[in-house]
């Protein structure tokens, strides 16, 4: 009886320790899709109007990250690839906690303007979305598949702070194994970013 108690204990201790370090696993459905979300340009666009049927990426930022900063071109450059294969793309901002400064809505719109955002990039009022995907910093990324299946989480590549050290652009391969319909090699990698700043 002993015996069977240590084993249950570990076994629930495993599978709690999964819980809490995997809040949002592989494999999990597009939260929120039809929930309507302020864009720069002014429209309110949901989740569901950005997906397509080869996917959706999307990925939470800001305007004046340091990390932002050092992964904008390869941000731009994954998010036209993305579009150039047909999958929907978006940019979310959920710095509740910036938005009477840095990640105010205007702000929004001067960054996506300088950046040359061809995708909507949107105001999540009161961390919605950030909550649901349980997404903490940006840039964090999430890719998924035509029925909205989550297939990759995780940084845009192996380095985000040194663009010159990149051995594996994690979330290119992601994307052309997702539209061969392979298995996703990797599908989970560490983002590094700045905290998304939520509402006190």
């Amino acid at each position: 009886m002993k015996l069977f108690l240590v084993i249950f204990s570990l076994v629930f201790a495993t599978l709690s320790a999964h819980c809490q370090t995997d809040p949002f696993p592989i494999g999990s459905r597009l939260p929120k899709a039809t929930i309507k979300m302020k864009d720069v340009s002014g429209k309110l666009i949901s989740l569901a109007d950005i997906k397509t049927n080869n996917g959706l990426l999307v990925i939470f930022g800001s305007n004046n990250c340091m990390y932002m900063v050092k992964n904008q071109q390869r941000l731009r450059d994954i998010c036209t690839y993305g579009q150039k294969k047909n999958i929907g793309v978006v940019v979310m901002n959920s710095n509740e906690g910036q938005r009477t400064s840095d990640d105010s809505y205007q702000s929004m719109q001067q960054y996506a303007a300088a950046q040359g955002y061809k995708w909507p990039y949107l105001l999540d009022s009161n961390n919605e979305l950030a909550d649901a995907f349980s997404a903490s910093r940006g840039p964090e990324c999430y890719l998924f598949n035509g029925k909205g299946l989550l297939v990759y989480h995780g940084a845009i590549d192996d380095n985000p702070v040194d663009d010159t050290k990149i051995k594996r652009r994690h979330l290119f391969e992601a994307m052309n194994e997702m539209l061969s319909n392979k298995d996703i090699l990797i599908k989970e990698s560490r983002s590094i970013g700045c905290s998304i700043e939520r509402k006190n």
